[in-house]
């Protein structure tokens, strides 16, 4: 802070919005972060200026010690984080600082939360698997390694478990950095998927960002630019791939329309800011991969009432590669993880992109579920026994595989009982070939669920689930 800086007041609050009064010539610029003068001082970003003499910013701290009347003073610079290889193995939040109990990052660089996104000629187009490990997920919807991938799904169907899992079975095996940012989830998750990392001895090669659900809109609205900034400092400047799980990304859209709520914006369709297109692609356009390094991105995405033409779930599903649609019926199923493979997709699943033999087993799959759910009302009405020989063999089939595509994870060890399973790529594509070919039909469906490879079915089989 400068000593001729702007000194101005506060003259009106409103939610996590405070209004500020300076002298004309000494109105801060948007984007600004204005600090408040107290003994503790709270950061207020400018986010409009409603007037020639007035400054609307959000609040980015507790807002228990704002009042009316308190000086402010313009610090002259946007909001920054520190960035360097002591960030590693550390929790922060939106500002920086360590939020784990650990010291102070002393002397290190600081860098603008908010920058521009890399331009097209120096970015990087790559189109190799990158393997989680989840069989449903390796085999139907691929990720690809620079590209963003999506969990799609309503509350209480698994996303935050998936996400879990994915961190758990990459994570480990990854060579790069791994960053997860939290927006507006709970505590407690927090607290427990950092000891869990702490635990696995990942934590080392593991950046972490929160912003929590009790924390301000403003907080929530700029957490996710504040950990792109740390990982494009592990991308551009340390030129190591970098691998950032992001939960929840409605949570940021939600927070940018209370935002766009307190400053006044006229609302948009069901209720969403005006600015949804755009404030969500300054975030996603900034994951991306260069000649420096790869950044792949997996992000849980919350779909409101289960309605997937919510707009925060449409505008999101235009930035993906990979979309993984988690679904209610499936969980309700006791099919575990709960993912539809007829609405996920992915771009990698393509023939080139990814070896015949996988774009053939998961057409295969994919064909068979399908005939399953267009003879689903035929076996409601009729019952199996009115099906053709043929048209019993697909169901039959496709029961195995629906069984065969759940999975025990290792996050979910101790509230199953069941040790989780790594199933590698080339097993999936063995089992389900064997399934396709007829090899296991005498086997009851119940003998598939809940396991990593066929190879483990017995002889008799389990009951069925």
């Amino acid at each position: 802070m400068t000593k001729d800086a702007a000194i101005g007041h506060i003259t009106a609050i409103e939610g996590g919005v405070a209004d500020m009064q300076f002298e004309e010539d000494g109105l801060p610029a948007l984007g600004s972060c204005v600090l408040t003068l107290g003994d503790r001082p709270i950061a207020l970003e400018v986010a409009s200026l409603p007037a020639a003499d007035t400054a609307r910013g959000l609040v980015l701290g507790p807002g228990a010690g704002l009042r009316l009347g308190l000086a402010v003073c313009d610090t002259g610079q946007p909001i920054c984080v520190p960035v360097g290889d002591a960030l590693l193995g550390r929790m922060f939040n939106v500002f920086g600082a360590p939020v784990d109990g650990g010291p102070a990052l002393q002397a290190l660089p600081r860098r603008p939360i908010l920058r521009a996104p890399v331009p097209l000629s120096h970015r990087r187009a790559d189109s190799s698997l990158f393997e989680t490990g989840i069989k449903a997920v390796d085999l139907l919807s691929p990720i690809e390694r620079g590209g963003k991938a999506g969990l799609f799904g309503g509350a209480g169907v698994g996303k935050t478990v998936l996400i879990t899992e994915m961190i758990h079975n990459m994570v480990a095996a990854y060579h790069g950095v791994s960053l997860f940012c939290g927006i507006g989830e709970r505590c407690r998750e927090a607290e427990e998927l950092y000891r869990e990392m702490h635990e696995a001895g990942v934590l080392e090669n593991t950046v972490m960002v929160f912003g929590q659900m009790n924390e301000s809109p403003g907080v929530r609205f700029r957490v996710g630019h504040a950990a792109l900034t740390m990982a494009e400092y592990f991308r551009d400047d340390r030129c190591r791939d970098v691998l950032v799980l992001i939960d929840n990304i409605f949570r940021f859209v939600q927070a940018g329309s209370e935002v766009s709520g307190l400053l006044g914006r006229i609302p948009s369709r069901v209720g969403y800011q005006p600015t949804l297109g755009t404030e969500l692609a300054d975030l996603e356009e900034r994951i991306c991969s260069t000649d420096r390094g790869a950044m792949t991105s997996i992000q849980a995405v919350y779909v409101p009432a289960d309605d997937f033409t919510d707009p925060a779930a449409t505008h999101t599903f235009s930035h993906l590669s990979a979309s993984i649609v988690l679904s209610r019926k499936k969980a309700s199923e006791g099919l575990y993880p709960a993912i539809d493979p007829l609405q996920s997709f992915s771009k990698l699943l393509t023939p080139g992109a990814v070896s015949d033999r996988h774009y053939r087993v998961a057409q295969g799959v994919r064909n068979t579920l399908s005939e399953y759910e267009d003879l689903k009302d035929i076996i409601a009405m009729l019952g199996l026994e009115e099906l053709s020989e043929t048209d019993r063999a697909t169901v039959r089939q496709a029961r195995q595989l629906e069984r065969f595509l759940t999975q025990p994870f290792y996050s979910t060890e101790a509230m199953t009982g069941q040790a989780g399973r790594l199933v590698p790529l080339e097993e999936t594509l063995t089992s389900c070939e064997r399934i396709l070919a007829g090899e296991l039909a005498d086997r009851d469906e119940g003998a598939f669920y809940m396991i990593g490879s066929v190879d483990e079915i017995g002889g008799e089989g389990r009951d069925a689930a």
